[in-house]
């Protein structure tokens, strides 16, 4: 299965990064053009190439790596999905610039770690996220650890855990044979509704708990 990433910051080029450390093909992209992604082709090696969103957007599994403030905007223009599988590795928080207000907020508890949680009213962020992309088969994952993690499925002598969710469970299956050919042990919390809320950051209960199996 061809394989697209849209959005190229650090959880982005991390997803590209651990895809093309296996040898694995993709297509990544960003607002900016493909030109803006040379260095991190370069350094990825052959199986990584750029490509401009729609591009990305029209492989068979396409991870959604952007700001969660950003995704209307990029979402919003896309074409049919018909039933492509869409990885959304989002996270429903607001990066602060450190010298703002917000980022010396006492009532924030994120405020240390530069960010803010969104109020989504009452929803989880995979429900928003669902229908963005309507046609598409939702299945969340890659977005529960820190970026890093993302290329170093390796820990402690034992194998990192991903976890991911979804109501198609072909799609699920597709995107398990991706985790665990990164390396990752993969882990189904089942559906979305379930899943999505356990495993979201910042304050989903499994969020940024970093499994090993030994």
């Amino acid at each position: 299965m061809s394989i697209g990433i849209i959005g190229s910051g650090a959880l982005g080029a991390s997803v590209a990064r651990a895809l093309a450390g296996k040898g694995i093909a993709a297509t990544i992209s960003n607002s900016r053009g493909p030109a803006s992604l040379a260095a991190l082709v370069e350094e990825a090696g052959p199986s990584l190439k750029a490509g401009t969103v729609e591009e990305a957007a029209s492989a068979d599994i396409v991870v959604v790596a952007v700001r969660w403030t950003d995704l209307g905007k990029v979402l919003g223009s896309m074409p049919a999905w018909n039933g492509r599988i869409v990885i959304d590795a989002t996270n429903p928080v607001e990066f602060l610039d450190p010298n703002s207000l917000d980022a010396k907020d006492p009532s924030n508890p994120l405020a240390a770690y530069g960010i803010k949680a969104i109020d989504l009213g009452g929803k989880y962020s995979s429900a928003v996220f669902r229908d963005l992309v309507p046609g598409a088969r939702v299945v969340k994952a890659f977005n529960h650890l820190g970026v890093e993690a993302l290329t170093q499925p390796e820990l402690s002598g034992g194998t990192r855990v991903q976890f991911f969710s979804g109501d198609d469970a072909q799609a699920k299956a597709e995107v398990r044979k991706l985790i665990e050919a990164l390396g990752y042990f993969a882990v189904d919390l089942g559906a979305l509704d379930v899943g999505g809320p356990l495993a979201s950051l910042p304050f989903g209960p499994l969020a940024a708990t970093n499994f090993v199996k030994i």
